[in-house]
């Protein structure tokens, strides 16, 4: 008996301790689990009702919402939490006109002065500081997060940049006029990891408008910084759309999700729930839920039912399996393999593009797995089903999509067959 009780305290210790920020604090987001954001919660959805829908939807946290006092109340009744944006003087990189500014139209008394009115609120995850900032502020931004920090113990400091479609610098000495501040986005993402002292790296990207190809190669970017770094890769993708004509399918917002997982994202949020930017979003401004509402809502469950399972592990490398007659790595750098190797695993294709995740154990265990994303549909326009294949010596072999355990076909010793379709997220663990 007192063996086992050892052992509870021994990993009711190491559990409490993964919850804790970087420099001690316990973390009111507990980045233990896969955590599902949205942006922007206006006042005519900040009702008891809608609140309670937002939840059932699947969404932990919410972004860009005020210190409105009745809403945090009722998002903390539902276990949601918010980013509260107004708290601190706010930032936006915008067209890039204002790049390098920050210091001067924020200087650090500006933050002391908000965290002297401020009142805590148990829904209250994180202070949001800036969007999209130029790498021209990243140096006084360090000093913006840190202090935020200071000023706000229970809070974190929560900051989101450029996709990689932003305009990047001329090479001049004059980069007032560029977003980026840097002559590449390999570069903005490398001088925030110098100067940011965050242990995430949040970014938004939108498919829809931007394409494929680029959606790769910001993954590759963001993602190779990550583990470079140690840091979580936060991701927000669309569930709204540009053109009030087109509505994302169900399949789109699998395809952006899964992707995302795939290269080792840890945080997902969705833009826009209600009203923020574009249109056809989760819940009209009469207050209504539009038809994004339930397509949210089952993906939101299968990416939480496959959760648990893919946060026990840590990405180690990302790899493209099929993707020879397509053109969706082109200008990516990212190269495609005709199959898979992975330990004892080998020959792993399913005659259609597959991004593979690898992944290994984060307690430092030998186990691994695999996060898949069957990729051969990104705009929902054929659907098909296809078979994964593989053979796997000397392992037990269990996989899981977005609605459970999926049954894994052996033949004889080592071949494995496992049914997948378009868009679908897989974990196999081995």
């Amino acid at each position: 008996m007192k063996r086992y009780l050892q052992l509870f305290i021994i990993l009711s210790l190491a559990m409490a301790s993964c919850q804790a920020a970087p420099d001690g604090r316990e973390s009111r987001m507990d980045r233990t689990r896969l955590n599902i954001g949205a942006y922007i919660l206006q006042p005519y959805a900040r009702s008891e009702a809608h609140i309670k829908d937002l939840a059932d939807c699947g969404i932990d946290f919410v972004i860009c919402i005020d210190n409105d006092r009745n809403a945090l109340d009722l998002l903390d009744k539902y276990g949601v939490g918010a980013i509260v944006t107004g708290v601190v003087p706010g930032w936006w990189g915008g067209n890039g006109e204002n790049a390098g500014t920050l210091e001067k139209v924020n200087p650090i008394q500006k933050y002391e002065t908000a965290a002297a009115s401020f009142e805590d609120h148990p829904a209250i995850w994180g202070i949001d500081i800036g969007d999209e900032p130029s790498a021209l502020d990243f140096p006084y931004y360090g000093k913006v997060m840190e202090k935020v920090e200071e000023l706000f113990p229970d809070q974190f400091a929560f900051l989101n940049l450029y996709p990689n479609y932003a305009s990047v610098a001329q090479n001049t000495e004059d980069q007032a006029l560029s977003q980026l501040g840097t002559a590449t986005y390999e570069e903005h993402i490398e001088q925030y990891c110098r100067y940011i002292p965050a242990d995430y790296l949040s970014y938004d990207f939108y498919y829809k408008v931007a394409g494929v190809q680029k959606d790769y190669a910001n993954l590759r970017v963001v993602s190779d910084a990550c583990r470079k770094n140690g840091l979580d890769m936060w991701v927000t993708v669309q569930v709204n759309s540009l053109d009030p004509e087109v509505w994302i399918s169900e399949n789109e917002l699998r395809f952006q999700a899964f992707s995302a997982l795939a290269f080792g994202a840890s945080n997902l949020s969705w833009a826009c729930y209600t009203a923020g930017w574009w249109n056809n979003q989760v819940v009209d401004g009469d207050g209504y839920k539009t038809e994004q509402y339930d397509k949210l809502k089952k993906v939101n469950a299968e990416i939480h039912t496959l959760a648990d399972r893919y946060m026990k592990y840590r990405n180690i490398e990302t790899v493209c399996v099929g993707f020879e007659d397509t053109d969706m790595l082109e200008d990516s750098q990212l190269e495609s393999q005709p199959e898979l190797e992975f330990g004892r695993l080998s020959g792993l294709s399913a005659g259609c593009p597959l991004l593979v995740g690898k992944m290994t154990e984060r307690n430092g265990g030998r186990g691994k797995a695999l996060f898949i994303c069957v990729a051969d549909d990104p705009y929902n326009e054929n659907p098909q089903e296809h078979t994964i294949r593989f053979t796997a010596k000397g392992r037990k072999v269990k996989a899981w999509g977005g609605d459970g355990p999926i049954e894994v076909v052996r033949s004889g010793r080592s071949l494995y067959e496992i049914p997948v379709v378009s868009n679908q997220g897989v974990f196999i663990e081995l």
